[in-house]
């Protein structure tokens, strides 16, 4: 007797030591990025005809920002500002030209290596071309599937896409489309037999499944809802979609409904990973982040006024308008994040690098321009910025600042200041309808310094703007 009771609590250890599995003593962090998906394309931030149930789910569980802002008003620029911490006047990559990061700028991915992590990014790069310093592999990736540059990305039907530093042939046919820029082109499918959106959805899962048994960073920035922008020019819609049936009922022009239908696959492709990490039983030790890499476009037929895409603000992709930068934003961690929690906190992706080094507990330095937003998430006082800086090497060049309740933007840094500077009171005027840089002389005249101090020397992008006048397709 005494025997079998031996015999059975040894097999009980036993049996529960193969059950449960050590967890990871750090969480998991899973980073989902829309592209040019606006403040308004969400139901949690006011979308009426365009359901997003997964999206809005991760808000219901998690904490919705209101005043979160991307790295910039387009892409590269935007990306670089979250993968460095460093806003447009200091990063490296400040606008849409192919410039690659470099050895010695160090990635939120590399830190989060460093500790211990597997780290994977699926979907659009942006800051590195193949055979460059700057490609994923050589940035802190342990594994990368997906689009190097924007132009390619622009085409949701590849021929190929990169898997590490090779391709992964699709069996799309895709003949190119000369753009113009950097001396780039793009493509438009014949057959459009693969979605890349498919492609993503599937490699994340098979990544969570691999790597369920040890802390990972999945980023994962896919490329819904942005435009094919030469679609036109074979007169096909530039929004790309496997199908658009789910709105055929709705009296749309058929371009309104293939935009809807591209939200629809980013937020199933939310809810996949979603189901996934609770299917493995991780879903309580993971941090999960969804944005948009900055506001909505007016492009490849879409129609940003049609659904109200970027809510109650101003502007759209492009302007430093609220409209083409603050994001929809919102994050989840079960039992660390109150559920059905909201932060007016002003944060952005210039953040995200010393977040992740709070999150982990991190030993390392690194030249940064944001603050950590963690104690915003865990509901403990949040340190401030003192101000916000952004500028935008297209359009003459803009440079725009938020510095406490004020929002400062010099529209084309080429033309006289007092004809060129807008100021408003974003606690009074979220529209930006009100410019009262002429009435605060002051306010405009200390935001002009920070602007002008803010603004370090590039050689790629220094505000000669004739160079950046043909970049606006990115």
């Amino acid at each position: 007797m005494k025997f079998k009771t031996l015999l059975g609590l040894c097999l009980s250890i036993f049996t529960l030591g193969c059950s449960q599995p050590e967890k990871p003593a750090k969480p998991n962090i899973i980073y989902i990025m829309a592209d040019d998906l606006g403040y308004g394309d969400v139901g949690i931030y006011g979308q009426k005809d365009i359901p997003t149930p997964n999206i809005d789910r991760l808000a219901a569980e998690g904490m919705l920002f209101t005043r979160h802002y991307a790295g910039n008003t387009v892409c590269a620029p935007s990306r670089c500002t979250l993968m460095t911490g460093k806003h447009n006047g200091h990063a490296r990559i400040r606008g849409n030209l192919r410039v690659p990061l470099e050895p010695e700028d160090q990635t939120v991915a590399e830190l989060l290596k460093s500790e211990g992590y597997t780290t994977a990014l699926i979907g659009k790069w942006g800051l590195g071309e193949e055979g460059s310093t700057g490609v994923p592999n050589k940035q802190g990736f342990d594994y990368f599937y997906g689009y190097l540059n924007q132009v390619h990305a622009h085409n949701h039907y590849p021929a190929f896409l990169y898997e590490n530093e090779g391709k992964d042939s699709l069996g799309n046919v895709v003949e190119e489309v000369k753009t113009g820029y950097q001396g780039g082109n793009g493509g438009i499918s014949t057959n459009k037999k693969v979605y890349s959106n498919d492609k993503f959805e599937e490699k994340s899962l098979a990544f969570l499944e691999e790597n369920k048994d040890k802390p990972f960073f999945l980023y994962l920035p896919l490329i819904v809802p942005h435009a094919n922008n030469e679609a036109r020019r074979f007169d096909q819609s530039g929004m790309e979609v496997p199908s658009f049936a789910a709105f055929d009922d709705r009296d749309w022009p058929e371009d309104q409904k293939r935009h809807a239908a591209m939200i629809t696959e980013l937020d199933n492709t939310v809810g996949a990973v979603m189901a996934k990490i609770k299917e493995l039983g991780i879903d309580d030790n993971t941090l999960i982040i969804f944005t948009s890499d900055n506001g909505p476009h007016a492009e490849g037929g879409s129609d940003p006024d049609f659904f109200n895409s970027n809510g109650p603000l101003r502007g759209i992709k492009r302007d430093l308008y609220e409209g083409g930068i603050r994001v929809p934003t919102i994050a989840r961690w079960p039992g660390k994040i109150k559920a059905g929690s909201a932060s007016d906190h002003v944060s952005g992706f210039v953040d995200f690098f010393e977040t992740m080094a709070d999150l982990v507990h991190s030993q390392q330095t690194s030249e940064t321009d944001g603050i950590s937003y963690l104690p915003t998430l865990l509901g403990e006082n949040q340190p401030k910025h003192e101000f916000m800086y952004w500028e935008f090497h297209e359009q003459g060049g803009k440079q725009g600042i938020i510095m406490d309740q004020y929002k400062c933007i010099r529209l084309n840094v080429n033309k006289p200041e007092e004809t060129n500077v807008e100021l408003y009171d974003l606690s009074t005027d979220i529209k930006e309808q009100n410019n009262i840089a002429s009435e605060n002389p002051e306010i405009v005249k200390k935001a002009l310094a920070i602007i002008d101090r803010e603004h370090t020397y590039s050689e790629e992008f220094h505000f000669n703007h004739e160079e950046n006048s043909t970049h606006k397709n990115e």
